[in-house]
């Protein structure tokens, strides 16, 4: 019997599917590369731009893949899931960097259809005033995929090598994802239009001055945090610090993304919808130019907590800032192109972070760099 959607059981099944998505199609094959380099010679760097062509195939996708989830979400999320799935076999299979780096694109327009983009889709339509409850909940679901997924894709590349962990993961999104989305998703919205109506409130949003403001804060403020958090191992290692303390630093910053996401919901209903993007922003600044000066282990460990929490914080205040600023109706649409420069440029983070560390001559500059550009991010959303 199916769950119906807006019970506890349906939301509880798309929280459990969005730890599963994200740990096979996001964090497993980061964890695998070393293996995949190592047994195939085809080398780290190659593996890591087939990786990163992903993420922007994935960014690329999220304009039109949200278009259709505002009229069609299930069958966008069942599809996509089979095109993962199908991928992802692909790629266990690949005899080729080449088919491997296709294989991996195919992966990424997967991603914008079954990841955030899609649940908080979902959410805002199904909920809509109540939403925000719900989409704690299942960010905090995807929270869990890097604790779950990293270490038992380790485990099974051990066992059985990468090849066969990508095919046990394959299998075991399609179980998991396929009825969910199938049962637990509605087939379309009772109240999205889908006539000229619909499209041109859209087409005004999108050609608005405010919207590109929105979009070009969340953009900045993501880059710069990402940017720092990512290459937390090399800045601290550069600190003085081992490895071992250097793990334990980013392991804080994804347990401060938990917490960030819970103080979320402490942020009043009634505070204007630009308030909460700009305080991300001034309070992320200060988190990175802190995490920049201090060098002592405590030190570090505090700035890693709040840099994730921050983070964590940003990714909900972006979930809403489409249904706050202009209604749930176009959701998809909207944050489909409000979230591909997001995506993109989160992408190419870590290699940028790593090439301006170097241009700057420090890990700690670049973090004072990246804290100026998180400040704008939130200025540029002031009262919008």
């Amino acid at each position: 019997m199916p769950a119906h959607p807006r019970s506890p059981t349906g939301l509880a099944a798309l929280a459990f599917t969005q730890i599963v998505a994200w740990g096979v199609l996001y964090y497993a094959v980061l964890v695998a590369a070393p293996a995949i380099a190592d047994d195939t010679g085809w080398g780290d760097d190659a593996v890591f731009v087939a990786i990163t062509a992903g993420l922007l195939t994935s960014a690329a996708c999220a304009i039109p893949v949200g278009r259709r989830l505002d009229r069609h979400p299930r069958r966008v999320m069942v599809t996509a899931t089979v095109v993962g799935t199908v991928a992802l076999l692909v790629a266990a299979a690949s005899p080729t960097i080449w088919t491997f780096t296709a294989a991996w694109l195919v992966c990424g327009a997967a991603q914008s259809a079954v990841l955030y983009q899609a649940a908080f889709t979902v959410i805002t339509h199904r909920y809509r005033a109540a939403r925000r409850g719900p989409l704690t909940l299942v960010t905090l679901a995807g929270g869990l995929a890097s604790t779950i997924f990293a270490p038992l894709t380790g485990w099974l590349v051990l066992q059985v090598g990468w090849r066969m962990s990508f095919l046990v993961l394959a299998l075991i999104l399609a179980a998991v994802a396929l009825p969910t989305y199938a049962l637990t998703v509605e087939s379309r919205w009772e109240h999205v239009e889908d006539g000229p109506a619909g499209n041109g409130a859209a087409r005004r949003v999108l050609r608005s001055m405010r919207f590109w403001m929105v979009a070009s804060s969340f953009a900045l403020m993501s880059f710069s945090l990402y940017a720092v958090t990512l290459s937390a191992v090399p800045a601290t290692i550069q600190k003085g610090m081992d490895l071992q303390t250097a793990a334990w630093v980013l392991a804080l910053i994804g347990a401060g993304q938990v917490l960030g996401r819970l103080l979320y919901l402490a942020i009043p209903h009634t505070a204007p919808a630009w308030m909460a993007a700009t305080s991300v922003g001034v309070l992320g600044a200060g988190a990175l130019v802190a995490y920049g000066v201090v060098d002592s282990p405590v030190a570090i460990f505090a700035t890693a907590l709040v840099a994730g929490a921050i983070r964590g914080a940003l990714t909900l205040v972006q979930a809403s800032a489409v249904a706050d600023r202009w209604g749930a109706e176009s959701y998809g649409r909207i944050n489909g192109v409000l979230a591909a420069p997001v995506t993109a440029l989160t992408a190419l983070a870590p290699g940028a972070a790593a090439l301006l560390a170097t241009a700057l001559g420090s890990y700690a500059t670049m973090a004072f760099v990246m804290a100026a550009v998180c400040a704008v991010g939130g200025a540029l959303v002031i009262r919008r």
